[in-house]
């Protein structure tokens, strides 16, 4: 069945043009409508993530989507996208998912402007692909091109397994960007679901770490390999939870018991920091609500 594309455009949902490519549609529309038509249709597909399922049982573990992450830490409407419609080099059904699996752009933070990544978890698992390691390397460069401080949200399975060595080739990439722009620019992470395997070694190069409570894993291997190779049974708490991570390994700076609080201490921690290091923080004047028994002190 043809799509009705005479008229004003009202309602292209993704199911709506899901054969686009089978649809002959020149025959009967200009280029100039086909154009507004696929730009429509492509970035609904993007803004879904991996699909109504896939967001559903995000909710369901108690996290939020990467989408909503980004809508809560940055000022209404200023976050801009970069590579929303890329795809992954595999075009498998599987992992034809414009985005591939990780979310990357610049906006304003209390009017700061401040690039940004963040994983989709509801898209094979939020795992690492080449073109997910690209994204995320073009958008460090940019923060430390412009001088303005990265976050990065970490919710991953790690390495795309599927894509052999042009996953880890993608960690690698990124791992020396981390070690660029030490120094440079402030680099904070939120861990905002499990980090395993590759994708918790950056975060530990980055200069603040945030985890949450509950959602929250940092770990090289998960218990069931701990399990296999030295017959400990261990959860992922306890292997690498908040707690275990701000008490006793030390990798994590705060533990925070939301998504919401997270996001706020983030916002009130760049309060403090510069844009890089070529900058001064900033200072506020000092507002004594108490005053001193001792003036003179």
């Amino acid at each position: 069945q043809r799509p009705n594309v005479k008229g004003p455009a009202k309602d292209y949902s993704i199911n709506h043009f899901r054969r686009w490519d089978q649809i002959k549609i020149s025959s009967f529309c200009s280029s100039s409508s086909i154009q507004f038509i696929w730009q429509h249709w492509s970035l609904q597909k993007a803004n879904a993530g991996g699909g109504e399922k896939r967001i559903a049982i995000q909710h369901a573990s108690g996290k939020l989507t990467a989408r909503e992450r980004i809508e809560k830490l940055f000022d209404q409407n200023t976050f801009q996208e970069i590579d929303q419609f890329v795809k992954p080099t595999n075009t498998k059904k599987e992992t034809g998912v414009l985005g591939d699996g990780v979310i990357t752009g610049y906006g304003k933070i209390n009017g700061r402007k401040i690039c940004c990544y963040a994983q989709d978890f509801t898209i094979l698992g939020g795992s690492l692909s080449e073109i997910a390691g690209k994204k995320i390397c073009k958008i460090m460069d940019l923060a430390m091109k412009i001088g303005s401080p990265i976050i990065g949200i970490i919710d991953s399975g790690g390495a795309r397994i599927q894509e052999g060595i042009g996953s880890l080739s993608g960690y690698s990439s990124i791992f020396y960007k981390n070690v660029q722009a030490s120094g440079i620019i402030p680099q904070i992470s939120i861990i905002a679901g499990p980090a395993a395997g590759g994708a918790t070694y950056s975060p530990a190069l980055t200069d603040f770490i945030f985890m949450v409570e509950g959602i929250s894993q940092m770990y090289i291997t998960g218990p069931d390999v701990i399990r296999a190779v030295t017959n400990e049974n261990i959860s992922h708490e306890e292997l690498g939870g908040s707690h275990t991570h701000s008490s006793k390994s030390g990798v994590s700076h705060f533990s925070v018991k939301s998504e919401d609080d997270c996001f706020n201490m983030v916002q009130d921690l760049l309060s403090y920091l510069p844009q890089n290091n070529t900058e001064e923080p900033s200072v506020s004047d000092f507002i004594n609500d108490s005053p001193l028994e001792d003036p003179t002190i």
